[in-house]
């Protein structure tokens, strides 16, 4: 299998699947790890580790009635890269350990292992790996793959939190309901910022999340889910980020984005609405704040050749609902090549929304540490008159936010 690395000089590598295998000399059996390796971490960085704990609880399973029961505890252990609560400048290695992988979801995946799950990549993974695909849990498809990137997302936010760089997410749609949102100027940051993680949902809209719940607890009693939209939102990301060609900003963070197995759509700023304004319309006009260039809108969302401007970064992303529901579906055996009835029975989220737009955080956060490093480094070499930097100051700054 490839493709487990992102970043070009701030790398985060994951392995590990959704129950896993472990073995030793002496034993063997269901239950593993997820790891993470993240290269490109400075020496002399005080990591806390209970930062990195909040972030991975921000997506574990069996918190409130609208999450999967999975039982997890994603207890995170750094085991390399660290001496004394400092970073080492060596790679920073973080295990989270597999601990709800009872006999009886196991079985209940065995009983299906052949055949293709709606909206789930068996067939790819059928296509790929044969009868050796890892048949439990989805494996390296499930969601749970994402706890890994979690833990490279929340190194990534310290040392953006050094940087006054800050990442948010929350969701604005949940199956047709429409909250507020930053990029239809109908939220402000502050507002966000202060609702954020105030509920089950992860709604910052606090006039509708109520709406929102019941309403996917009746989509859950009808054994079904339900899909929406979430949005991050990027503060205090200094002007210049980015390359002008392939290695824009705004391309990595859509690659990290795009890599959720998830997400199916993606906007920047006023997005797909682009489409229907003019130019006098869609252009964000300067203007000139204490000597910085800044704009009245950011229709761009913070964008311009799809480097940073110093104003904060906006993307909206649209989830789609969790393929595994409790209702008969037409399906194949791919071993018998037979058709087949399925009604899953396994462990499921109601709706991805509330588990998923930290992950998208963790992505982001990658992405700009990485561009960020990138950029710093280029400027370091660079002989540009210091006027040009000194004009790249964000016009807002971030901190970090738990």
């Amino acid at each position: 299998m490839l493709g487990n690395t992102f970043g070009r000089v701030f790398q985060v590598t994951t392995c590990g699947e959704s129950y896993g295998w472990h073995a030793t000399a002496e034993e063997a059996g269901y239950g593993g790890s997820l790891f993470t390796i993240v290269n490109g971490v400075p020496a002399g960085i005080k990591l806390d580790v209970q930062k990195i704990q909040a972030e991975l609880d921000k997506r574990r399973p069996g918190q409130s009635k609208i999450d999967s029961p999975r039982l997890e505890t994603d207890r995170v252990e750094i085991v390399s890269g660290f001496f004394e609560g400092i970073t080492s400048g060596g790679p920073v290695g973080l295990l989270i350990r597999n601990v709800d992988t009872q006999d009886i979801h196991i079985n209940q995946y065995r009983e299906v292992k052949d055949v293709i799950r709606p909206g789930h990549a068996e067939l790819p993974f059928f296509y790929k790996y044969g009868e050796h695909a890892d048949w439990c849990g989805a494996g390296r498809a499930s969601g749970r793959e994402t706890v890994s990137r979690m833990a490279g997302g929340a190194v990534a936010k310290q040392i953006l939190g050094i940087e006054s760089i800050e990442v948010l997410g929350h969701v604005i749609a949940s199956n047709g309901i429409k909250g507020r949102s930053i990029s239809e100027g109908t939220m402000t940051f502050e507002e966000m910022k202060k609702n954020y993680r105030s509920n089950d949902l992860g709604c910052c809209d606090l006039e509708v999340v109520d709406q929102m719940i019941e309403d996917l607890l009746k989509i859950r009693d009808a054994g079904d889910t339900a899909g929406g939209m979430i949005e991050i939102v990027v503060r205090g990301v200094p002007a210049g980020v980015g390359e002008p060609v392939f290695d824009k900003l705004k391309a990595t963070i859509s690659h990290g984005l795009m890599s959720i197995g998830a997400i199916m759509g993606l906007e920047f700023g006023a997005g797909v609405k682009a489409a229907h304004m003019l130019g006098s319309e869609w252009n964000d006009q300067p203007f000139l704040e204490d000597g910085k260039v800044r704009f009245h809108t950011n229709n761009a969302g913070g964008f311009l050749g799809g480097m940073t401007i110093g104003e904060d970064l906006v993307m909206k992303l649209a989830v789609k609902a969790t393929p595994t529901i409790s209702k008969h579906q037409d399906t194949v055996d791919m071993m018998t090549m037979e058709a087949k009835k399925l009604e899953a029975i396994t462990r499921r989220d109601i709706t991805l929304l509330p588990r998923i737009f930290p992950v998208a955080e963790a992505m982001v956060a990658i992405a700009v540490t990485d561009g960020l490093f990138m950029s710093k480094a280029w400027n370091g070499m660079s002989h540009l008159d210091p006027k040009w930097e000194a004009l790249t100051e964000p016009r807002y700054k971030g901190e970090y936010t738990v």
